[in-house]
């Protein structure tokens, strides 16, 4: 596959990421105080599957394993707003399966993209490697810990944690992206990492009318 395509389903990924950034952020804007929208997480969802197949065909785990575990978090919140249940039975399941295959297939077949040359890409150093996977860890955290929250509360939310562990991993994925020379994980890094602040001072402003209540 030529490095024009590659990379076009890559930043076609992190255009759809950027774009729910804008509609949670306007929405939040209007509101004067962090929201939650539908379209985010559906957007999300589509982002994720482009940019996890963007992560194979660069050979690269570090991303790849970032959206493997946020994938299926997408589809809880989208379940809170009770959009998932309206989609037939059939193709829920094969939407939750789909990436699974698709990385499978792309794995286990293909000729120059199989498992080592995830794990160990000439081109990363193992340090790199590392970093980038720990920044990866710790940006998708926050979707694990913006679960936990939505449980608790039975509903889809977006906890000021959230923003500050964003803030953090998105920090560590720039810096990944500027050593790996990567133009894709910067640009939508770099856009993500001004939205996760505002909303940060969205939230602490909204904590302090709260309280001055």
């Amino acid at each position: 596959m030529s490095q024009t395509l590659i990379y076009a389903i890559g930043f076609a990924a992190q255009l759809l990421f950027s774009a729910r950034q804008i509609t949670q952020w306007i929405s939040s804007e209007r509101a004067g105080r962090v929201l939650s929208p539908l379209l985010f997480w559906q957007l999300s969802i589509v982002a994720s599957f482009l940019l996890m197949l963007y992560g194979i065909l660069r050979e690269d785990f570090a991303i790849v394993i970032g959206q493997v575990l946020t994938y299926l978090i997408y589809t809880r919140n989208l379940y809170f707003f009770g959009f998932w249940q309206k989609i037939p039975a059939f193709f829920r399941l094969l939407f939750i399966c789909f990436p699974a295959i698709a990385v499978t297939i792309l794995v286990t077949t293909g000729h120059q993209y199989n498992l080592s040359t995830l794990l160990t890409n000439k081109e990363i150093p193992q340090w790199l490697m590392i970093w980038g996977i720990t920044g990866q860890i710790v940006f998708t955290f926050r979707f694990v810990y913006q679960w936990i929250c939505s449980e608790k509360q039975k509903e889809s939310v977006l906890p000021p944690g959230f923003w500050l562990i964003s803030i953090s991993g998105s920090a560590m994925i720039l810096s990944y992206a500027i050593l790996r020379r990567d133009p894709v994980l910067f640009a939508g890094q770099i856009f993500g990492f001004i939205v996760y602040s505002r909303n940060l001072i969205l939230d602490l402003h909204a904590s302090d009318n709260t309280q001055q209540k």
